[in-house]
């Protein structure tokens, strides 16, 4: 690669990015990506002088400071006067027509994260500051250079601040925490902490890792000569910045209303929090001649959405048993209208959380309720307690039948298949095509048995009869027969669906597989020592693999007489070749069905993974889209 051929694939790379990240409309896929992205990574290593201020290498992130610097803004960063109905709103513009009535008004989504200032020289981002007290804030260029909708150039040479909020999308906001929560740290209470979190971290490269959207709303200094503040914004959209979902131009207080339902009625659907509008006059030479209070702008008002956080106490904790076992607990709340639902319950996700936030009965909590989902506890007023609290004991049993749940820390499960709140999903578990795979066995069909008391566990399956199916409501003659059959077919599977059949908590086709070639029929007789030395089982799977043979070893046993499972028998080793011993996920569409792929590949000596993670990225078969 020469210089010309090098600055052309940047000028390439950067025009993917951003139709990923800006427009959210790819236009090539990852294999393409990461060729070039290597291929300038290898040219820069080799002049390092040549290196172009918008290489997309430059948004890895890969600096670690002890702390942030202070840097001043070019203009004042101005907080916004806030509205909470038509009232405020009508008080507002009589205010503002008395400074100038030949006015219209800008207006788009308040966008709940954490403000940003770029500064651009020349064309090249050369600051990128937060908000701070509005008029020096910290510095934190480096990693603002890692928000790949931040462009690193743009087509404007004079000097500029273009001002944004800087948020995470919500489905990304649930990743975190979860990651979070899995390395035992304290998870965000809310994607603006989580913005501005990852915005402040002295790691760049954890700021990189984040996923962090910016989304202009401003100019500050600047020598545009636009009119409108509409016009000004779509020159910014123009460089490279991405558009808000929505936004309007409105000529009186009708419009404004219009706009601001049509947002409520949206937010849920936007891929980032809203907590309301901002509306701005149009005019910039009416907004210059308004100018400021102390401390706001006159011609611009942030008309805030209904509160969805509401404080309301805890009166008590119910458990639910969900289908495969997991107890949740779930706070009933004193009645609480958000947004003109009346709310009575709040999820609580697990008793970890209930430990870390340190929930107790009688407690004052803040909820947070999003769209149509149930609401959550986002912080417990603790200054509020009185001493009459009363602290939440970890459950020992089951809710529904009293057997001992398992207790991962983070996970309480009720391993009893026998018990009637997972049932259902365990019989369908049971009969999916990657355990017994016993045709004819839906979910209504099953649901159907186990109303009529026919089912209670797997072993009932066993035990119905042509007779039994017969006298219960839509089950014909060969509709019954044709399950009857399927259940027979079901006698004689391989040894590990019988295991995977089992539906053990984190152990799935691959860990069965392995569990039916070590151990064959003596797996329930194995010792903890035995199991963890096995490949690909870790202590938690080995934990969970005992305890529940400790809960359920009577009905493996029966389970294995009445199907009968074939011996395991062993393979022969593969010879060498390029799959061998390596770890192959398979996903996207095949020219032949996956399951013949993969005993072709298990038949190389390969293990076929469902899912990609760090360790078995040397084998990645699949079509996708860079994300």
């Amino acid at each position: 690669m020469n210089l010309q051929e090098y600055k052309k694939t940047v000028e390439e790379l950067n025009l993917y990015a951003h139709h990923y990240y800006v427009l959210d409309d790819p236009i090539t896929t990852d294999e393409v990506y990461d060729k070039l992205y290597h291929e300038v990574v290898e040219y820069e290593e080799q002049n390092p002088t040549h290196t172009l201020k918008n290489s997309p290498t430059l948004r890895v992130g890969d600096v670690v400071r002890d702390g942030f610097s202070k840097a001043s803004h070019l203009s004042r960063m101005w907080s916004l006067e806030d509205i909470f109905d038509s009232s405020g709103l009508e008080k507002w513009l009589t205010k503002t027509y008395k400074l100038d009535s030949n006015i219209s008004f800008y207006c788009e989504p308040k966008f709940d994260g954490a403000s940003l200032n770029l500064i651009y020289e020349d064309g090249i981002l050369v600051q990128g500051i937060t908000r701070g007290d509005g008029e020096i804030g910290e510095l934190i260029t480096d990693n603002v250079r890692t928000i790949r909708s931040i462009p690193l150039t743009i087509n404007h040479l004079e000097r500029i601040e273009i001002r944004g909020e800087v948020v995470i999308f919500k489905d990304e906001f649930e990743k975190i925490n979860e990651l979070r929560l899995k390395n035992e740290e304290a998870v965000f209470a809310n994607p603006r902490n989580a913005a501005a979190g990852s915005l402040r971290q002295l790691d760049a490269s954890v700021t990189a890792s984040r996923n962090l959207v910016f989304l202009p709303y401003a100019v500050g200094e600047n020598t545009l000569e636009h009119k409108l503040l509409s016009d000004t914004m779509d020159y910014i959209y123009s460089l490279g910045f991405r558009k808000p979902p929505e936004r309007a131009i409105c000529v009186d207080a009708n419009a404004i209303e219009t706009i601001y339902k049509q947002m409520i009625q949206d937010r849920q659907s936007y891929s980032m929090m809203l907590d309301g509008m901002v509306i701005k006059v149009n005019e910039i030479s009416s907004q210059i001649d308004m100018g400021y209070t102390v401390k706001v702008p006159r011609f611009s008002v942030a008309y805030k959405f209904p509160a969805i956080e509401k404080i309301t106490t805890v009166k008590e904790i119910i458990l639910q048993v969900g289908r495969t076992g997991a107890v949740t607990p779930v706070a009933i709340v004193e009645p609480t209208d958000i947004e003109g639902v009346v709310v009575e319950r709040a999820t609580l996700h697990n008793f970890d959380e209930i430990e870390r936030k340190d929930i107790r009965l009688g407690d004052k909590v803040i909820i947070l309720r999003s769209g149509d989902v149930i609401p959550k506890i986002i912080k417990v007023l603790t200054h509020e307690r009185d001493g009459s609290e009363v602290a939440v004991v970890r459950p020992k049993e089951c809710p529904v039948c009293a057997s001992e749940l398992l207790d991962e820390g983070v996970l309480l499960k009720c391993q009893n298949l026998s018990c009637a709140a997972r049932v259902v999903n365990s019989i369908m578990y049971f009969a999916s095509k990657p355990c017994l795979n016993i045709d004819g066995l839906g979910v209504k069909i099953v649901e159907s048995l186990f109303k009529a008391g026919l089912v209670k566990n797997v072993l009932d399956l066993f035990d119905l009869s042509l007779e039994k199916l017969l006298a219960l409501e839509g089950f014909k003659e060969k509709k019954s027969q044709n399950l009857l059959n399927s259940l027979e077919n079901a006698k004689g599977c391989e040894y590990w669906r019988f295991i995977n059949a089992l539906g053990i908590e984190h152990i799935g086709e691959v860990a069965s597989k392995t569990l039916s070639d070590v151990f064959g029929f003596a797996f329930v007789d194995a010792t903890k020592e035995q199991i963890v030395v096995c490949d690909g089982i870790g202590e938690e799977m080995a934990e969970s693999l005992l305890e529940f043979v400790r809960v359920n070893k009577e009905t493996i046993e029966k389970l294995q007489v009445i199907l009968q499972p074939l011996e395991p028998v062993q393979r022969e080793e593969a010879k060498e070749n390029p799959f061998k011993e390596k770890t192959v996920v398979l996903t996207g569409t095949m020219s032949e069905s996956r399951g013949a792929i993969k005993e072709i590949l298990e038949s190389l000596g390969a293990k076929v993974s469902g899912s990609v993670s760090k360790k078995n990225r040397l084998f990645d078969l699949r079509c996708r889209c860079r994300k």
